[in-house]
């Protein structure tokens, strides 16, 4: 009984872990999005 505790805690904090990842790259997208889209641009001119 105990196990199946820990085994669902466990797999709560990869959750709340993956959350943050996700809320950080979407942060860092908003805040980078122009010069990742001068950068595209650029390439895309090139090509």
């Amino acid at each position: 009984m105990f196990l199946r505790k820990t085994e669902g805690q466990g797999l709560a904090e990869y959750a709340l872990i993956l959350a943050l990842i996700a809320i950080l790259a979407i942060t860092a997208l908003i805040f980078l999005s122009g010069q990742i889209n001068t950068i595209l641009s650029t390439i895309g001119k090139a090509l």
